[in-house]
């Protein structure tokens, strides 16, 4: 099976996803939409429960997400919709997806894409297995050129299914990170800038003070090297005490030609940063996310 990303998709592509976390379902399935909007397609997501987190990461990612809705690029298809579909027949699905995709070239979109979180489908309610539904999707695909990619994470299927729906798709959808226990997901976004994603608490401390002093290091071994390294934090929704005097302590154990800047900070996490003496670190930037998020 080949392994791409999700900015890689594109018309006729049917690919999987065996997310490690929820932070990392989430990374996957708003990178693969914003993938789809940035390039005027119809993107839809079926819904089973899961779209406000969703759409709280493409804002998070600044994805001008209002407009889209607005304009119908954008199309959230309700839980009820996505779990009848798994009632009912093969045929009607395959028709569903038909009318979907031939609707949106009629409004003039380049192209369609189509993901969701469809675990319902995993109790075959309809006593369907689920790669009878997953072939209909493949015969659209193929002949309506749509782009899919179909989400099985570790909570919603069992290591079976998993295994199982792998072994129908062509392809599957790869998203490293450096690291990732379930909590905190931390991603590599450029040489000396890193995204915090989930809670921060005492359990990975040690990584996040890790990564930093990492960051650093290669900083200034490099002449051509940012001097500030960054830690975005707009999808960090939690920050216990004392992981804000972890990073306050780091920051002034960086040398005066370096900062440590924190960006997209959730006013919650702010007010813990402030309580923690982090307007008074001098190596400290600390940049309020320009958004709500709570």
């Amino acid at each position: 099976m080949q392994v791409r990303t999700a900015e890689d998709l594109g018309s006729g592509d049917h690919a999987c996803a065996v997310p490690v976390s929820d932070e990392g379902l989430w990374e996957l399935t708003a990178r693969f939409l914003a993938s789809g909007l940035a390039r005027n397609e119809k993107v839809v997501y079926f819904d089973d429960g899961t779209s406000e987190r969703v759409l709280d990461r493409l804002t998070e990612d600044r994805m001008p997400i209002a407009g889209a809705l607005r304009s119908g690029q954008l199309q959230v298809v309700p839980a009820e919709v996505t779990r009848g579909a798994f009632r009912s027949p093969v045929g009607d699905v395959r028709a569903l997806l038909h009318s979907y995709v031939d609707g949106s070239v009629t409004q003039g979109w380049t192209g369609f894409r189509m993901t969701g979180q469809m675990s319902y489908g995993a109790t075959t309610p309809a006593g369907i297995p689920l790669q009878a539904y997953d072939r209909a999707l493949d015969e659209v695909v193929v002949d309506r050129g749509l782009t899919a990619l179909c989400l099985y994470d570790h909570t919603h299927y069992s290591d079976d299914q998993i295994e199982q729906m792998r072994g129908v798709h062509r392809e599957e959808l790869g998203a490293p990170a450096a690291y990732d226990d379930g909590l905190l997901r931390i991603t590599q976004t450029a040489r000396s800038a890193v995204r915090l994603a989930g809670e921060a608490d005492h359990s990975n401390r040690p990584m996040i003070h890790r990564i930093i002093a990492e960051a650093l290091d290669r900083a200034l071994r490099a002449a051509d090297a940012e001097t500030d390294i960054e830690l975005n934090l707009a999808s960090l929704r939690f920050l216990d005490v004392a992981g804000a005097v972890a990073l306050v302590h780091a920051a002034e154990e960086f040398p005066s030609s370096h900062r440590l800047v924190l960006t997209d900070v959730r006013p919650a996490v702010l007010r813990v940063l402030d309580r923690c003496g982090a307007p008074f670190a001098a190596q400290l930037s600390v940049r309020e996310a320009r958004v709500g998020h709570e």
